[in-house]
């Protein structure tokens, strides 16, 4: 059986640090986010009786290590859900994704959303769209919300009823415009995890961050988009202070990242565009502003020296039909 899923990456928008549980990846706290598009990623899943082995290849490199165990995590999460007979054959995955990886833009959650949706058709899988979002789950917490899609929250939980994402409605998709400012510079992610409890600053970020998600989430229902992207950018700065405060003091952010904050914040107070910086683990920053303005914000950003593209907002996890979209 072979299927093709395309998924969009998460911007962050009140970012999930730290997990309760690494292998089902149970975060400590809900967590909010955006669909970028058109960036996606597309991945073609089959499983069959002529593989001798499961085989995963990204971007044209077969998958080795942590990158092998972690896909394959959520490989086992959607053979055990089936009742498929041909789910016991090896299965074969490959992706593609349509914009740069490992800069802190989100390959992640596209990939393993992408990958989730294609193994729950492939599988046979009767499943809604937050059952996928926990086989996503597993790869990695943020692709749960890819599986959703446009704005999404991921609820904190210790099983599969309560940890799903879930769509939080709004309208400013139709207003948003993220101009993106490519910073090449990334450290893995799954390490920042790791260590953020051991951060002296982790504790104080839990206490404030359920304040956060529902001043977020009223400021999305109530299409309120000065209020939500503020809040976006001061939990960058959060989640940075907690990152940099862990025992390696890690710091993602290089001299373009700050020049973009800074022409951002230029923008802002000497022009009065509504405009807003935010970014997730990695150098690159998302700068979140209205389609009125969005021209003015790219040329202005495209000043500092980065590459830069302006994206929309992106759906959720979907099908791709016809033997043309597979990948092989």
């Amino acid at each position: 059986m072979k299927a093709t899923a395309m998924a969009h990456p998460i911007q962050g928008l009140i970012k999930y640090h730290g997990m309760r549980d690494d292998i089902e990846r149970l975060p400590y706290h809900d967590s909010i986010s955006v669909c970028t598009a058109p960036s996606h990623t597309r991945t073609t899943v089959e499983f069959s009786m002529d593989y001798d082995e499961d085989t995963y290849v990204v971007d044209g490199e077969e998958l080795e290590g942590r990158a092998f165990d972690r896909l394959e995590a959520v490989v086992e999460k959607a053979r055990g859900m089936s009742d498929a007979a041909h789910t016991v054959y090896p299965v074969h995955i490959e992706s593609e994704n349509s914009f740069p990886s490992n800069v802190g833009l989100g390959s992640s959650s596209s990939g393993f959303a992408a990958a989730a949706r294609a193994l729950a058709e492939a599988a046979d899988l009767d499943a809604s769209m937050q059952e996928i979002s926990t086989i996503a789950r597993v790869g990695s917490a943020s692709a749960a919300r890819s599986v959703t899609g446009a704005f999404s929250q991921l609820y904190t939980g210790m099983n599969d009823d309560d940890c799903v994402s879930r769509r939080v409605p709004s309208n400013l998709h139709e207003e948003l415009k993220i101009v993106v400012g490519l910073v090449p510079y990334h450290k893995e992610t799954e390490d920042a995890h790791d260590e953020a409890a051991d951060s002296h600053m982790f504790q104080a970020r839990n206490a404030h961050i359920h304040g956060q998600i529902a001043k977020m989430r009223d400021a999305l229902r109530n299409d309120e988009f000065e209020d939500a992207f503020e809040l976006a950018e001061h939990d960058s700065l959060s989640l940075a202070a907690t990152t940099m405060t862990g025992p390696e003091g890690w710091v993602y952010w290089q001299p373009a990242t700050l020049a973009i904050f800074n022409k951002v914040r230029e923008l802002r107070e000497e022009e009065d565009i509504p405009v807003y910086f935010s970014t997730d683990t990695g150098a690159s920053v998302y700068v979140n502003t209205t389609a009125e303005h969005a021209e003015q914000v790219e040329e202005a950003i495209a000043e500092t020296g980065v590459s830069t593209t302006t994206w929309g907002v992106g759906g959720p996890a979907r099908l791709l039909e016809g033997e043309d979209e597979h990948l092989f």
